[in-house]
């Protein structure tokens, strides 16, 4: 018997869609338009004409779609893991998308902002059409879903509220909510982070990309900054963003922070239920110990939805924020069964 478990008998393969974005064109962080979305492509897509249903998978923060296809030396990486459960007819073949959203600001929460990009819209418009133009997708809602973990877990949440009837179902793991408990606790670390660059956001920026090695403190300022970026986006502020506290005395600023609480949605349930209620699969969970404090606000958005009568899978597992991709295992053939599927498919 071997020592590590043989790979599948049958895998699939990467592709590598190369985008020009309209959208992202002249973002005022400077990142690049022009965008390369890897898309896995389930073992047999060469040998037929089948179409398939598809999937978006969208990173968390400090990552992106191609760090999700990256070859690890222990675990599997997402197209692995795909394999391995196609081959063990846990779920169907399966398109999918690994979208490239990382930005100067370190990462994305899938929103429009014009301090950062219009990156719901890039998704929504641009690359969902250039995906089924390119692939042999079934192009139509009911066969799509969107799935990630923390901030894609939000992004997942937020592009079916914002932007209803592109995807069928949703898979938030341990995805923002509850912001009051997620993330004031690191207003504090960031004001003293920025208080070493004399409180001027872009050095702090600029410093952070030349550092050989920036410290966690650091992250987390840069976090904020991207959160400030896609919440709170003004015009006539430094990086065109406004932080919801003073940088001097941390002191909350309510305006700012109100805007910040409209994206959360434990808020954005009470208007928006109704579009969750129209997916024919939602699944939320989170660990009982992340460290980040999600469980709390996730717990209040399932009390919400089981008030409004939204259906929806929610578990709640014995794990922290880290290392919890073991749950694309029982969250990803749920979501794909809740698709609509080419004819004859089955699981």
């Amino acid at each position: 018997m071997p020592l590590r478990p043989a790979a599948p008998r049958r895998t699939g393969r990467l592709s590598w869609l190369e985008l020009d974005s309209v959208r992202l064109e002249g973002n005022p962080l400077g990142d690049s338009h022009r965008r390369v979305h890897p898309v896995y492509l389930p073992a047999g897509y060469d040998e037929s004409d089948r179409r398939y249903p598809v999937l978006f998978c969208l990173a968390a923060y400090t990552s992106a779609g191609p760090a999700q296809v990256n070859w690890r030396n222990q675990g599997e990486n997402v197209p692995a893991r795909l394999d391995r459960l196609i081959d063990e007819g846990r779920m169907p073949p399966v398109i999918v998308v690994f979208p490239d959203c990382y930005t100067s600001l370190g990462g994305n929460q899938y929103v429009n902002s014009p301090a950062i990009g219009a990156y719901a819209d890039h998704l929504v418009d641009e690359l969902l059409p250039e995906v089924d133009r390119n692939f042999r997708t079934i192009p139509e809602p009911a066969a799509r879903g969107v799935f990630g973990k923390s901030s894609g877990g939000f992004g997942a949440l937020h592009l079916a509220m914002s932007h209803p009837g592109h995807f069928a179902a949703v898979a938030s793991h341990a995805g923002d909510c509850g912001f009051d408990r997620v993330y004031l606790r690191d207003f504090p670390v960031a004001a003293g982070v920025f208080a070493r660059y004399n409180r001027d956001l872009e050095a702090f920026v600029r410093s952070f990309w030349r550092a050989k090695r920036p410290g966690g403190a650091d992250f987390h300022a840069l976090m904020v900054l991207c959160l400030a970026a896609s919440y709170s986006p003004s015009n006539d502020q430094p990086l065109g963003l406004s932080l919801p506290f003073d940088l001097r005395t941390c002191a909350l600023d309510e305006e700012v922070w109100a805007r910040w609480l409209s994206f959360d949605p434990l808020v954005r349930i009470e208007q928006d239920h109704a579009h969750l209620r129209e997916l024919s699969g939602l699944w939320v969970d989170v660990g009982s110990r992340d460290q980040y404090f999600i469980q709390y606000g996730t717990r209040a958005f399932i009390d919400r939805l089981e008030a409004l009568g939204v259906e929806h899978v929610y578990e709640e597992f014995d794990g922290t924020h880290s290392g919890i991709d073991w749950r694309l295992d029982h969250s990803l053939p749920w979501l794909v069964a809740r698709l609509k599927a080419a004819s004859g498919d089955s699981i």
